[in-house]
């Protein structure tokens, strides 16, 4: 996070405390302006990042807990962004997913413009393989995944469907919407899938 930003939210939380002390409410436009005054200058595609889509705002609004109503449009809405691969085929090839899934590349304001491909980021929430010293735990461990499942093709569509995007499956997921954002390819996927899902993979030895 850039340290402008971080400035500006210490400021703007320092004195809304004794507004908030009092009751009184935090005014939105107050922060939003805080936000985009500490991105000057900044690509349209970064701009866009700061307005929130309509499930994003849900989500916010209900502090990632949406009653059944909302959940529900969610996972609708979500569900009707996914894109399959034309040849039907889900699964890639495991040896590329396992280098993008280590790599946290994009996305960052040291990332533009990008000079490489996205990464999948993974190793940042989950453990994937057995060798691996330092991981994630904000997902679950996700080794033998593929093995645990007996290499099913329901599972490796849902494994699909929920790298491309969580939201298709759990409302307000902290995993990030990498296929419906645009951050990652249908190819890219489709080697996350294989990383997981392939009995050739470190994943599931």
């Amino acid at each position: 996070m850039p340290r402008s930003l971080v400035v500006a939210a210490a400021i703007l939380l320092a004195g809304a405390g004794p507004l908030c002390a009092q009751g009184a409410a935090v005014d939105p436009a107050r922060i939003d302006a805080a936000v985009r005054q500490s991105w000057p200058n900044q690509p349209p595609e970064w701009q866009r990042r700061l307005v929130q889509d309509e499930t994003m705002a849900a989500c916010s609004l209900y502090r990632n807990s949406p009653p059944p109503a909302v959940a529900d449009a969610i996972l609708a809405r979500e569900k009707a962004t996914i894109k399959y691969p034309a040849d039907g085929k889900l699964m890639g090839d495991w040896q590329k997913g396992a280098r993008l899934a280590q790599s946290g590349y994009g996305g960052r304001f040291t990332d533009y413009p990008p000079q490489r491909e996205n990464g999948g980021n993974c190793y940042a929430c989950h453990q994937l393989e057995r060798k691996e010293l330092s991981f994630g735990t904000l997902g679950p461990s996700l080794l033998e995944y593929g093995k645990i499942r007996k290499f099913a093709e329901a599972d490796v569509k849902a494994v699909y469907e929920r790298i491309y995007n969580p939201q298709a499956a759990v409302p307000c997921a902290n995993m990030p919407r990498l296929g419906s954002s645009g951050h990652l390819t249908i190819e890219q996927i489709k080697d996350l899938v294989a990383y997981v899902m392939s009995p050739d993979s470190p994943v599931n030895k």
